[in-house]
């Protein structure tokens, strides 16, 4: 058995035997990974299935209760006694509602069921529900607000009450709790297995139901703690893994309410999937442990005998490490030994030559560095900060020792780390040069855009570290950025220019032809728009422009993409839509449009709408294509009356 030992090759075989302990494990976490990727994957499906449901179900129980109201507004009459004997009668709707009220044309409390002191007369002309309402003489559910006579939150569907002129005459709504209303009871005590649980948000970003009465009214977290939803707030929909307000990772799955802007989240922590994996797992793991553990006594006998050859050639390598030694002397008949301590010793004599000329080197190279006007750093091979420039720490507020053994990347800005990161290890990995913009937060927290040029440093023997330069170019990127917007943006509205909307539109066109993803383009002209120029002046023009601007912008979603392609004609852009969709959006303008007006010489002006409506089509190859499909659309609304809505073909 002794000779066997001599040979490190012949030792290193023994160690094959401790190889099973390698399988077993990989074993073990294939198992663990295979198991949570299939439990995540059902799960997810799941809960999308799930999410659907809940999101039906609200669809339904908000038209219910809207169809509801609008056969009591039929019958309704802006009059106190009348409509307090009517809701009265209508008592039945409490099972639907928490409360009913009948508001006045200015916004005044005319009667409420059940009642309670101090909510008669109330003004509500300043409520977002009102205005709406009001203004675009359609159902609305109300965005979560706090009641003046009740000082609890809650949520209001209502629908407009006419008069025998058609005209509005107020609102019939119905009141629903937020905290103890019937309408989210259910959707409270929703449970996906132990843990799992369903919250409904506004898409203004508020929660109205949570398993958590202390959430409700707060704000949802932000993009950065969970950027899923944020993107379900503009109107995605679908699953993803994410962190719940506690930070504990969950599935989550998104469907859209769109009657009510409403957002339905369903939440599954991930350790209710890997529960029963990770138990599994657990318990093999003591099976190996165990085994494990009756080979140590061995093991320990063994590797004590084949690593004191090893252990008396590092402490030798730590004297010469110390100065106390120049060379190592080992005195083993274990050959591989015997040639890793004469190699050791022909490469530190080396290293001693090398490290010599680099002091010499460095020298000279920090006088060069302390003297340049620009900023520099030196980084060695791992890619850590070793030295900056004078200029370099007047740049950044930082000192040179807390520059010290810092990645470059340390204080970028959070949205630039990833992409520089990437580009950084790329250039570690191959040595070619780094050049690049990014955006840099300093001492003061100030945020700068710098311009980086990074250069690896070699000699004959290889690479030697890398020397990099640092330019400010704030201002210019300030003045890029404003030359940016005002190419692509009109100055009297806002809006998007004609270059700015076309822009965009190919985009929608390239997304239409490369995965099918339908698009409606939504084009206007304003009708008697000639009359408010020529008799009250171009600037009387320009107001109505602006008022219809903010109208459209109001009336459309946030994903959508509004422009004043000149005079007065504009153009919508509504990626992902569908016609009855679009038209239904057309139609809305149209009706807030009618209720603008000018005044000028106690003459009042006012504008209708002519639209042409297309949707992407197998025909469109370019967006002319389309463009011209919806201004003749456009055109022929205007030939057959005007204010109206022609869909082309």
């Amino acid at each position: 058995m002794g000779w066997l030992l001599r040979s490190l090759h012949a030792r290193l075989l023994l160690g094959i035997a401790l190889g099973w302990l390698v399988v077993i494990a990989a074993v073990l976490i294939y198992a663990s990974q295979a198991g949570s990727s299939l439990g995540t994957k059902a799960n997810t499906a799941h809960l999308e299935y799930e999410a659907t449901l809940i999101a039906q179900h609200i669809e339904q129980a908000i038209e219910e209760r809207v169809g509801a109201l609008e056969r009591l507004a039929a019958r309704a009459e802006p009059d106190a006694e009348q409509a307090d004997a009517l809701l009265r009668e209508n008592e039945s709707l409490l099972e639907a509602f928490d409360l009913l009220v009948v508001i006045s044309a200015e916004g005044r409390v005319l009667a409420d069921w059940p009642r309670l002191k101090g909510r008669r007369g109330l003004d509500v002309t300043d409520r977002e529900y009102f205005q709406f309402i009001k203004q675009v003489r359609r159902p609305h559910v109300s965005e979560p607000f706090i009641g003046e006579a009740s000082d609890v939150p809650l949520i209001m569907i209502g629908v407009p009450l006419h008069d025998g002129d058609g005209s509005f005459a107020g609102i019939v709504g119905g009141v629903v709790s937020v905290r103890s209303g019937s309408f989210f009871a259910n959707l409270r005590r929703i449970r996906i297995g132990e843990a799992g649980f369903a919250a409904l948000m506004t898409a203004s970003g508020r929660i109205i139901t949570h398993p958590d009465n202390s959430l409700l009214m707060q704000r949802v977290p932000g993009p950065e703690q969970n950027p899923h939803l944020d993107l379900a707030l503009s109107g995605w929909q679908g699953a993803a893994e994410g962190r719940l307000l506690s930070g504990e990772p969950a599935l989550q799955a998104y469907r859209q309410v769109w009657s009510a802007g409403w957002v339905v989240g369903v939440f599954l922590p991930t350790r209710q999937i890997r529960g029963p994996i990770g138990a599994f797992v657990r318990e093999l793991w003591w099976v190996g442990l165990f085994a494990v553990a009756l080979m140590l006594p061995l093991l320990w006998s063994l590797l004590k005998t084949l690593l004191k050859p090893l252990h008396r050639l590092e402490r030798q390598i730590e004297r010469i490490g110390r100065g106390e030694a120049t060379q190592v002397r080992l005195t083993t008949r274990m050959r591989e030994l015997q040639e890793v301590a004469g190699a050791f010793n022909r490469l530190e004599g080396k290293r001693g030559e090398a490290v010599s000329l680099l002091k010499d080197r460095q020298a000279f190279l920090d006088a060069v560095l302390a003297s340049s006007p620009v900023g520099m750093f030196v980084c060695n091979l791992q890619g850590l900060v070793e030295y900056v420039n004078p200029a370099l720490e007047q740049l950044t507020g930082y000192s040179k020792a807390a520059h010290r053994h810092w990645e470059i990347f340390d204080h970028l800005h959070p949205e630039d780390v990833n992409d520089i990161r990437d580009l950084w290890r790329d250039m570690l990995r191959t040595g070619r040069d780094f050049q690049r913009q990014f955006r840099y937060l300093t001492a003061d927290d100030d945020t700068l855009w710098l311009e980086v040029h990074i250069r690896q440093v070699r000699d004959q023997a290889g690479p030697l570290g890398y020397v990099g330069t640092v330019k400010d170019i704030t201002q210019r990127r300030e003045r890029e950025a404003l030359q940016r917007w005002e190419a692509e943006h009109d100055p009297l509205t806002g809006l998007l220019n004609r270059r700015g909307f076309e822009r965009r539109l190919e985009e929608a066109m390239a997304e239409w032809q490369k995965t099918g993803t339908p698009s409606v383009l939504i084009l206007f002209d304003l009708d008697q728009f000639k009359p408010i120029n020529d008799e009250g002046g171009h600037s009387l023009g320009d107001e109505m422009l602006r008022r219809i601007a903010q109208i459209v912008a109001w009336e459309v979603r946030r994903s959508d993409h509004v422009a004043r392609q000149g005079g007065d004609e504009f153009a919508v852009l509504m990626p992902s839509c569908t016609l009855p969709h679009a038209r239904k959006v057309a139609e809305a303008l149209q009706r807030a449009v009618r209720d603008i007006s000018v005044s000028h010489d106690d003459k009042q002006y006012r504008v209708t709408l002519s639209i042409g409506v297309a949707s992407f089509a197998d025909v469109d190859h370019s967006i002319e294509s389309i463009i011209e499909r919806a201004d003749a659309a456009c055109y022929r609304a205007k030939t057959e009356g005007r204010d109206g809505i022609v869909v082309a073909a």
